[in-house]
């Protein structure tokens, strides 16, 4: 089985590798979808959270004001490792669990892949066995991040200077997606590496 994890700049298009490596038959793990799930109402990390920073951060129907808690913690680096700290272990610990069960499984999926924006700020490199990078340049990561979260330009660069430098990130990556062009050409590149990592995984399995 080959674990890859994806990460990215924020806006970067890495859920769009993401979708692509799905339709390429990988199973995917998405980071962003389990802090979604262990931050419910009545989740301990919620309680944990509210205590922290306060009720001010969680709606009339008792859900986390995400958009609020962002505005906070994207400007203030001790607010954001306060809140890390209360999520990124649950998460963590969740992603262990499915990478163990996918290679315990009988039949495992031939490529699993953990799809997290902050694979490298949480210490997740050690549990893959490739990362990969979705790259774009800083003009057009601020565009679609603007658009995209309806962000001004200070919410913006807050949000993409709360990350590692995305060439730092590039630094360690085994594989980095160009995904400045087109669709096909993001496309292109993925399937390439996706099937370079596949060979390399089933020569490895026969030595």
């Amino acid at each position: 089985m080959l674990v890859i994890g994806l990460t990215g700049g924020i806006a970067s298009g890495k859920s769009t590798v993401s979708r692509m490596l799905q339709e390429q038959g990988a199973e995917i793990i998405d980071a962003d979808s389990l802090v979604h799930e262990v931050t419910q109402p009545g989740t301990d990390c919620l309680r944990r959270i509210i205590e922290a920073f306060g009720p001010a951060f969680l709606n009339p129907d008792g859900s986390l004001n995400r958009r609020r808690l962002g505005r906070l913690v994207f400007n203030d680096e001790d607010e954001l490792r306060k809140l890390n700290a209360i999520v990124h272990p649950q998460v963590i610990e969740i992603i262990k669990s499915r990478i163990e069960n996918a290679r315990a499984s009988e039949r495992p999926p031939e490529v699993l892949v953990v799809d997290a924006p902050l694979l490298i700020e949480a210490g997740l490199v050690p549990l893959v066995d490739e990362v990969w990078v979705v790259a774009v340049d800083q003009n057009t990561q601020m565009e679609r991040l603007m658009t995209r979260d309806r962000l001004n330009i200070d919410e913006t660069l807050a949000r993409i200077r709360a990350q590692i430098p995305l060439e730092d990130k590039i630094k360690i990556a085994d594989v980095v997606i160009d995904n400045s062009g087109g669709v096909a050409e993001t496309e292109c590149q993925v399937k390439q590496n996706l099937a370079r990592g596949v060979s390399k995984t089933r020569q490895g399995d026969q030595s």
